[in-house]
């Protein structure tokens, strides 16, 4: 299929845009994404804070005020989309419409305006959210915990299974009703829990997703001036989580709008959603909580991927896809990173995959202006949105980067995310990758005809006699300088037919 000019523009190089539209309690929202498949990247990403499930619990009913909102904001993002030529749009709509006694004539009011939306029962929802956690943590377990403005889901996954979810009518708009009825959430919110079998504890992690617990974790991350921004994958210890419930319970809403990353409607109900998570941590007593910016929609997207595409590892085609439109191929980035394996560290688990996404971020860096790279660098590797990646991990990608341009004095902007080891071991990777570069550009016939090899205490580059005149000043001095940091001597060696002919 040819792709019109919009989606160019929009740098959807891997084919035509997908968008979802979910139609939920609180708000009404549609997000286009494109790139890789495994991991995409969102281009278009708007939201009605239509409020449909404000009176379900008094009227039955969504207001008409509210379904005025969500029609002509819906209307709205059907023009966009055609404006864009994005055809593939998957329409969804979860507890308001679900519930209320107008909800049928709502949807076909949707209808009318050309989309084709899908009611989502409880266990759907639940189930949607947990392949969107396990896309976004592969080999993630524990319980998925999804709060929106009209009911709660809850479901366990583990083994790359997904278990029985749950919908509980304990979504965000429905809080205060309770309060109001029963002086605190303890009684109904372990009532609800009780009657649907979740009175017991799990143990393990507690996934949180959910635009209400996505605003807790930024509370969370400037709480404790966190370099990182993206609440994404946020992990907060069970005794942290106790403290920061209680203190967030008591907090008043006003002062939470003065927060800049909290907006004035999640300010309003932060309090009582903190006050729901107090009887979750006390009732389910998860060992650790993670945040998922992944739910319902992405789990939707990850739904229809082919087997082989689910397990790909998602950090690798993200970084692959943005690396490539920054003039890294992943085949280039996967020479370089053979080349300098001699920098990679046996036994620590997962970095190679994490070695080859910062070789693919370094190369691509190389392509931004050199006063900018360094620190444009580092706010891709700490700040975008890369899925299947740790706070220490992104440490270490920064760390690489940093290395990568000889920037060593910046290393303690990431001492708080990962150890003084993972940090050393990515300035090793970094500087590896400045040898292989500035040698000879990446080209074919400098990775062909040069190696760097650890042998005997040394550092060995060899080089063919033919590419000699490569070698010089440079080349030594950044050879030096790794092999300093790896604990080695450097030795240089121009061979001819594979056999010593001299040494530098």
């Amino acid at each position: 299929m040819r792709r019109t000019r919009h989606e160019r523009a929009l740098g959807t190089s891997d084919g035509p845009a997908h968008a979802i539209i979910d139609i939920g309690s609180n708000t009404v929202r549609m997000v286009a994404y494109a790139g890789a498949p495994r991991a995409p990247t969102v281009i278009l990403n708007e939201k009605v804070a239509a409020r449909l499930g404000r009176e379900l619990n008094q009227t039955g009913r969504m207001p008409d005020t509210g379904v005025a909102q969500a029609l002509a904001g819906l209307a709205r993002f059907r023009l966009l989309l055609d404006g864009l030529g994005i055809t593939d749009i998957t329409t969804v709509a979860t507890a308001a419409p679900r519930e209320a006694a107008n909800g049928p004539e709502f949807i076909a009011a949707v209808e009318r305006l050309g989309l084709a939306p899908r009611v989502l029962s409880g266990e759907e929802e639940a189930r949607a959210s947990a392949l969107g956690v396990l896309g976004a943590f592969p080999g993630a377990a524990g319980i998925v915990a999804d709060l929106g403005g009209g009911s709660l889901e809850l479901i366990e996954i583990g083994d790359d299974r997904i278990g029985q979810g749950v919908s509980l009518p304990l979504g965000t708009l429905r809080l205060p009703p309770l309060i109001a009825s029963h002086g605190d959430l303890k009684r109904p919110v372990a009532k609800a829990l009780r009657d649907a079998g979740w009175d017991d504890p799990r143990g393990g992690t507690l996934y949180l997703v959910g635009g209400t617990w996505r605003a807790m974790a930024a509370y969370a991350l400037d709480r404790i001036r966190s370099p990182l921004t993206d609440p994404h994958g946020a992990a907060i210890g069970a005794a942290e989580a106790v403290e920061l419930a209680a203190e967030l319970a008591r907090a008043d809403p006003a002062a939470l709008r003065k927060q800049p990353r909290i907006s004035s409607m999640r300010a309003a109900i932060l309090p009582d959603a903190a006050r729901l998570l107090q009887v979750l941590l006390k009732r389910l007593q998860p060992e650790r909580l993670i945040v998922s910016s992944w739910g319902l929609r992405e789990g939707l997207l990850f739904e229809r991927l082919p087997e082989a595409a689910r397990r790909q590892d998602p950090l690798i085609a993200g970084v692959a896809h943005f690396a490539a439109q920054r003039g890294c191929s992943a085949t280039l980035a996967a020479r370089v990173a053979g080349w300098t394996a001699a920098s990679s560290t046996p036994g620590q688990r997962g970095s190679e995959r994490l070695r080859l996404a910062a070789t693919m971020l370094a190369l691509a860096s190389m392509q931004v202006e050199p006063n900018l790279r360094t620190h444009q660098g580092i706010d891709w590797a700490l700040h975008k949105r890369w899925l299947a990646v740790s706070p220490a991990g992104r440490a270490m990608l920064a760390a690489t980067l940093c290395a990568n341009g000889n920037q060593l004095e910046m290393m303690d902007l990431f001492g708080g995310l990962a150890s003084a080891e993972q940090l050393e071991s990515a300035i090793i990777w970094g500087l590896s990758i400045r040898l292989c570069r500035r040698l000879g550009a990446c080209s074919r016939a400098s990775l062909e005809g040069s190696a760097l090899v650890v042998e005997d205490g040394t550092l060995r580059l060899t080089v063919t006699e033919d590419l000699a005149a490569l070698v010089g000043p440079q080349s030594q001095k950044d050879l030096a300088l790794l092999a300093a940091r790896m604990g080695l001597d450097p030795i240089i060696d121009v061979t001819a037919g594979g056999q010593d002919f001299h040494k530098v």
